[in-house]
Parts: structure tokens; sequence; C-alpha cells
């Protein structure tokens, strides 16, 4: 079977990056003393599907790519993936990491024992973890697709009692299990345990997995479905801002706490990814305006490389506002994520064409090497 783009995957990249832009924006607004709860909403807690549906996309990218129908050999994938992956994970991690030892006086992180908990953990920028997340998934998956291949004979049976398991899973995770064992390496696993459990995703990564190989039946089905579709991703949704006032407003939880409640590993966040999955990829697999289209594949062609240098951006539009005595009001904090979103996908530009000439760069930068003609498109 030759290889299918499905741009709807394209299109999803682009929406999830813009909400992963609104996630850390919305952080950084909590400094202003007065921050709207509405606005906050916006960025946080309507956003939170973004990094989970980042998993879906990159499952369904490899299963429509390698389907379980076709011989499966690790170690070329192992080799592509890291490529892919690994390689800019470390670069961009030493990359920040020189960042933070210039900025922040007295600090030295280059001992090796701090070095291996950066780079095991993810914690040399705080959007990193998705890609250490990320390479376990590849590491396992053989395993994957042996659940993918059980899962396909009897799809909503066995991916309602994933979903279950995963809530279940997500909600001990979250809310109960705390580190404390007096053992600091067991103690320091879980502390960080957000940053590389691939369990916490398993589920939206499976059905990635699912819906890839039985494409054709997902279309059909989402067809049929639509009005389900659109009626599940409003019940979720109001459910999550409606736990998310409740903590705001009844229980008296700051914005912070609240957020740090109402997240996507919450049951009703994972409720809200599912819904959130099928309603746009729904939605991304209709006709759409020319002109949406256009901007949605530009920001899926630039979406991997905004993931990784934004927090770059921020860091100095923050020192910016600082030194200017700007407080983040609703409307400096939309501007300041609208010039976040510009200068990234400037910087974005300027990364692929310096990889153009310079493809070791570009290799180390973005896991490939340039492609004459053509902008590259991670799956």
């Amino acid at each position: 079977m030759p290889k299918q783009h499905i741009v709807a995957l394209d299109y999803i990249r682009g929406l999830s990056m813009l909400g992963v832009l609104g996630i850390h924006t919305g952080a950084y607004s909590l400094a202003y003393p007065a921050v709207n709860e509405h606005l906050f909403a916006l960025l946080e807690i309507f956003t939170r599907f973004s990094v989970p549906i980042f998993f879906f996309v990159s499952a369904f990218g490899l299963f429509i790519s390698q389907p379980l129908s076709n011989p499966f050999c690790y170690q070329a994938f192992m080799r592509r993936r890291l490529n892919a992956v690994l390689l800019p994970y470390l670069a961009w991690s030493l990359l920040y990491m020189l960042h933070y030892s210039l900025t922040s006086a007295n600090v030295n992180i280059w001992n090796w024992p701090l070095i291996c908990e950066y780079l095991l953990f993810g914690l040399a920028s705080y959007q990193l973890y998705f890609l250490v997340i990320l390479v376990w998934f590849y590491t396992f998956m053989p395993l994957w697709r042996h659940l993918a291949r059980w899962i396909v004979k009897a799809p909503v049976i066995r991916l309602l009692s994933l979903l279950l398991g995963q809530i279940a899973f997500n909600y001990y995770s979250s809310y109960i299990l705390t580190a404390g064992f007096g053992n600091y390496y067991l103690d320091l696993a879980i502390q960080h345990r957000m940053s590389y459990w691939l369990l916490h995703y398993l589920f939206v990564f499976i059905l990635g997995a699912v819906c890839a190989e039985l494409y054709p039946q997902l279309l059909a089905a989402l067809e049929r479905n639509k009005r389900r579709v659109n009626a599940f991703f409003a019940v979720a949704l109001a459910g999550m801002l409606s736990y998310y006032y409740y903590l705001v407003y009844f229980r008296q939880y700051s914005l912070e706490q609240a957020v740090n409640t109402a997240h996507q590993l919450s049951p009703i966040g994972v409720l809200y990814t599912l819904a959130a999955t099928l309603f746009w990829f729904s939605v991304f697999s209709r006709p759409l305006p020319v002109r949406l289209t256009a901007v949605l594949g530009r920001l899926g062609d630039y979406s991997y490389l905004i993931y990784l240098i934004h927090p770059l951006v921020m860091y100095y539009l923050i020192l910016q506002l600082s030194e200017g005595n700007i407080a983040l009001t609703p409307f400096v904090t939309a501007a300041f994520y609208f010039i976040t979103l510009m200068l990234s996908c400037c910087l974005a530009e300027i990364i692929k064409r310096l990889g153009s000439l310079t493809p070791l760069l570009c290799l180390a930068l973005t896991g490939s090497f340039p492609k004459q003609g053509t902008i590259n498109r991670k799956g």
C-alpha cells in the first residue's frame, strides 16, 4: 500500500501548536495580579487537548505509513525515529541548558548527575518532556503493534475498556500517588513521572494507531455521526469549563491551582481529549476554505520547530515587558501570544533556510536533512 498523506493531520498539528502556545501564554499571564479568569480559561482549559492530540497524530502517521499488514523492521524503524526525535531533543536540550547557564547567575548545571537528570526527564525546557515520552513510545513499538492488532478485531469495546483503564490510571497518578518512599532514585522517578510515563497517554496513542488501521471506516463513521461527534465535543468542553469554574468560584482555588487540577489527565480531561480528537479530525477531513487550509498547512509545517523554539521567544518577550514595566493585562497577554507566534514562525523559517545551507545543522535541529524544493513534514 502506498504511503498516504492525510492533510487532516497537518491541520491538527497546526491547531495543536496554537494550543500549546496558549497554555504557555496562560502560565506567564499569572504574573499579572488581576488576570482575567475567562481569558485564562481560553488559554489554559480550552487548549488542554493540544499535547495529547500530538500523540494521536504521531501514532496515526506511524501506522498509516507502516500498517499492521506490512512487515515491520524494528532496527530500521528506530534508526529513522531516533534521527527524527532523539537528535533534535538532545540538540535543543543542550541549547536550552547553555542558555539557562548563561542567563542565570551563580547556577552550575554542568555536572553529570544534573545533566543526566535534565536529559532523562526533559527538564532543559518545559516543553521537551513530550519528546521524551515519544521516544519511549517508539522504543516499545512492537508491543503497540500487537496491542493495536488485538484491538482492531473489536475496536469499540476494546477501546472503551482501554479508555476506562486510562482514566483510572491517570486519576491515581495525578491525585493519589506521591513521592516519599525514602529512596532517592525512586522518589526522583515518581516526582518526574509526568515527564516520561508514557502510560499517561497510552489510550490516545493507541487510538491513533487503530484509527489509522481503520481509516476508511473512521471517515464513514465520523460522517454518519457528525452531530453526535459535535455534541460530544460540546459536552466535554462544557465539562472541562464547569470543573474549572467550580474550582475557582466554589472551592476558592487560585487559577494556577484550578488548572493544575482540571488538566488533560483528569477524568474529564481524558474525555475532552477524545472528544476533541474526533471533532477536529472530523472537521479537518471535510473540504475547507482555501485560505484556511493554507494557514493551517503552513502552521503544520512549522509546528515542530515552533514547538521547540517558542520558550526562547517567550523568555525574551517577558524580559522586554519586565524592563518596560508593562503588565500582562488581557490586551497585552493577547498581543504577547500573537507576537510569540509570529516571531516563532519567522525563526522557524530562518532555521529551515539555514538548514538548507548546512545539512548537519538541519539534521540536529529538525531531525532530518533538508529536501530540495519541499518543506519537511513530521509524522
